[in-house]
């Protein structure tokens, strides 16, 4: 069953506006997402701003707020913090507006490959940068506990029993082949619906909470593997030439990874939060990681896959539930 997210802002806001200067500001619901984030439109007058409600028993905001500093400090478009209180968990940002690359790309579909152009020029920009100073490393552990989201959750929902040490050490032998340098700030969710269009021409970054310090091969993946929007195979092969050199095999390494835990991710969502809208983009996520198995340095993985996950099970969204 699905959960309908409460979009009443928190009863505390209004005297958090007004210690910022936003007293008498209306609070209009904007946008829930995949965590226990909320985020709500402020409107007075002319003047607009977004609030964050991020509750300090279920989100670390600090995360944030150092990314979005490290990110405008050397000269990207994270949103400003107007101000925060991170006991209320409240943060109130620069308002980016309603404009995502992936309703954008909806409605003009004829500016697909001059706007996935600019989104990857930002990444491969912020890859000359080196990762910020704070942010913990994409080591193999974190590899290896986001990738175990898939026997976690995915497995038991479709009703079959997997071998878990053998998934853990087919990953321990494809992740040893996965160069280790350089070492970027890697955002980990850089896809349509985080990149903003901005009214002067600039992309806008959003929900880049949890960046690590780790390969740059992940965030283009993020990108051209997108789960929620269809990336063609010819658009996917374009980015990755304007892109420039990349490292073929970490790219499949890390997609593999990635669509492994999405999968695991958007399980969970369902079975532990009622969000089973998410359940919709599995087909998808699924199509990337059988393409992504293909590589030879993924035969551990694709061999555990091929043992333990039937053909009928690889396909994921259960309408049933839906």
């Amino acid at each position: 069953m699905a959960t309908t997210i409460d979009m009443i802002p928190p009863p505390h806001a209004p005297a958090f506006l007004t210690g910022c200067g936003w007293d008498g500001a209306a609070i209009l619901p904007l946008a829930g997402d995949a965590s226990f984030r909320r985020y709500f439109r402020v409107r007075r007058g002319t003047q607009e701003a977004v609030l964050m409600d991020a509750p300090p028993e279920h989100e670390d905001s600090r995360p944030f707020l150092t990314v979005a500093s490290h990110l405008t400090g050397i000269g990207f478009r994270a949103p400003r913090i107007l101000s925060h209180d991170l006991s209320a968990g409240l943060v109130l940002l620069e308002d980016f507006g309603d404009l995502r690359m992936a309703e954008a790309l909806s409605a003009r579909p004829d500016r697909e490959t001059e706007t996935y152009q600019a989104a990857i020029d930002l990444i491969r920009a912020l890859h000359t940068h080196p990762a910020a100073a704070a942010l913990p490393l994409y080591d193999d552990a974190v590899y290896q506990r986001e990738a175990g989201l898939f026997p976690e959750w995915y497995a038991p929902a479709v009703g079959i029993a997997v071998d878990h040490e053998g998934y853990r050490a087919a990953w321990d032998a494809v992740l040893a082949r996965l160069d280790r340098g350089p070492v970027v700030t890697v955002l980990r969710d850089y896809h349509a619906e985080n990149i903003m269009l901005l009214d002067d021409g600039a992309l806008g970054l959003l929900d880049f909470q949890d960046a690590l310090a780790g390969h740059p091969a992940y965030d283009v993946v993020s990108l051209l593997q997108d789960a929620r929007r269809a990336v063609s195979r010819e658009l996917e092969a374009a980015m990755l030439s304007h892109y420039g050199p990349i490292d073929e095999t970490a790219y499949a390494i890390l997609g593999a990874q990635r669509n492994a835990k999405i999968l695991g991710i958007f399980t969970r969502l369902w079975k532990r939060d009622g969000k089973d809208r998410y359940l919709a983009y599995q087909p998808r996520v699924w199509r990337y990681l059988e393409r992504d198995l293909l590589h030879p340095a993924l035969t551990e993985v694709r061999a555990w896959f091929d043992a333990n996950v039937p053909a009928a099970m690889r396909g994921g969204y259960w309408p049933e539930a839906a």
